[in-house]
């Protein structure tokens, strides 16, 4: 989602004096405190730590990485889910929070069995949330066990590799080898996953407006877009401060921010400039995507959103393998009433009808350039109780 560049411009001549002060010697790359769990945990004493240090590199909606966990108990990590950090106006019931859930619990399985140990994971240890709310009890509770018999998975190798890649794709198609790997990812899971190409020109044509036309409703619907505005990190000082949501560090950005003309106070208007230049910067990105993918499960329960996390999880992980980028397009399958129309028309696009079955995922898929990683808080603003 291209969330990166709302700015709100309030005077034209004082733009080229920030440019002129604040330009000079800025760069755009992360501050390193933001970035260095992505080096790995080390040595650690104990292994959950060392999983743990795996599993916060999962992906996460906004970044957000709503994940806590409790150490109390010898050798047992009990997950819950950050209450303080959901978003209740794109993801109202918090089906893509709990999919997190579950990408945090497929990363720390794969580390798990890295280190020959056995992640026993009983989900909902103390009863299942409702369809409509999260509460305090825990998502998870994971203990790990020495067994020899427990199979490395090659996904594992990827996990330092993996980004979300929201940059403009190349045009030429993944080869035919490299999705049949994504899709054997996921295959001995209960998710049905497909593609469709840019050589099946009517077909991507649906998927390209229906993408184009959520991302609309998103930016010019205030509460939606100020979801994303709360969580905009500008500047390497906030960025190094928070090391999560959406990281701003481009050099004008931080030079209007500097001056006061980048006002994150209120949404911009549906024809302000702010908004018409996401819609041009992300309309052309869909319109030259060579693929899509997407991943619908039957039913929509909460331990069936934490499977379909998981399987989220290995297919970008198996795509990263194959030298192919990926890139949510959650809003059409946001559950508010403005995108209604949208999630009916792509859940009957790939053969999904609602209620019996949910699209829990929809990606932009291809070859993309390298990017960096995203912010990571670290373990230890993960942990509730050691």
């Amino acid at each position: 989602m291209q969330r990166r560049q709302f700015i709100r411009l309030a005077g034209g001549g004082a733009i080229a004096a920030a440019t002129a002060t604040t330009l000079v010697g800025c760069s755009s790359a992360l501050p390193p405190e933001a970035i260095v769990a992505w080096n790995g945990p080390g040595i650690e004493s104990d292994p959950r730590r060392w999983v743990l240090g795996h599993a916060i590199l999962a992906p996460h909606s906004h970044n957000l990485q709503s994940w806590l966990v409790d150490l109390s108990v010898p050798d047992v990590i009990t997950l819950y889910i950050d209450r303080t950090r959901l978003l209740p106006e794109t993801d109202p019931f918090s089906r893509q929070m709990m999919m997190s859930q579950g990408t945090f619990l497929e990363l720390l399985d794969l580390a798990a069995r890295e280190k020959g140990l056995r992640a026993e994971i009983t989900p909902f240890p103390q009863g299942v949330f409702g369809p409509t709310a999260v509460d305090g009890r825990p998502t998870a509770q994971i203990r790990l066990a020495p067994d020899a018999g427990v199979t490395r998975d090659p996904l594992f190798q990827q996990v330092f590799h993996r980004r979300t890649n929201r940059e403009a794709y190349e045009s030429r198609e993944p080869a035919p080898e490299a999705l049949t790997a994504i899709a054997a990812s996921t295959s001995p899971t209960r998710m049905r996953t497909g593609f469709v190409l840019a050589s099946q020109t009517d077909a991507i044509a649906e998927h390209r407006r229906i993408a184009k036309e959520a991302w609309r409703i998103e930016l010019v619907t205030p509460r939606t877009v100020m979801e994303s505005i709360h969580v905009l990190r500008v500047g390497p000082k906030e960025i190094a401060q928070h090391r999560d949501g959406i990281s701003l560090n481009e050099p004008l950005v931080r030079a209007l921010a500097a001056v006061g003309l980048f006002d994150r106070s209120k949404p911009p208007g549906p024809d302000d400039s702010a908004t018409r230049m996401q819609i041009d910067d992300f309309n052309p990105k869909i319109d030259t995507t060579p693929a899509f993918y997407w991943l619908v499960t039957e039913g929509n329960d909460r331990a069936t959103q934490i499977e379909a996390g998981r399987a989220w999880a290995r297919a970008q992980l198996a795509a990263t393998a194959q030298g192919l980028s990926m890139q949510p397009i959650s809003q059409a399958l946001q559950e508010y009433p403005e995108q209604a129309r949208l999630y009916r028309e792509i859940h009957e696009l790939v053969g999904a009808p609602p209620p019996r079955f949910t699209v829990q995922m929809w990606a932009r898929l291809g070859h993309a350039p390298v990017i960096g990683p995203s912010p990571r808080r670290g373990v230890d603003a993960h942990v509730m109780r050691a």
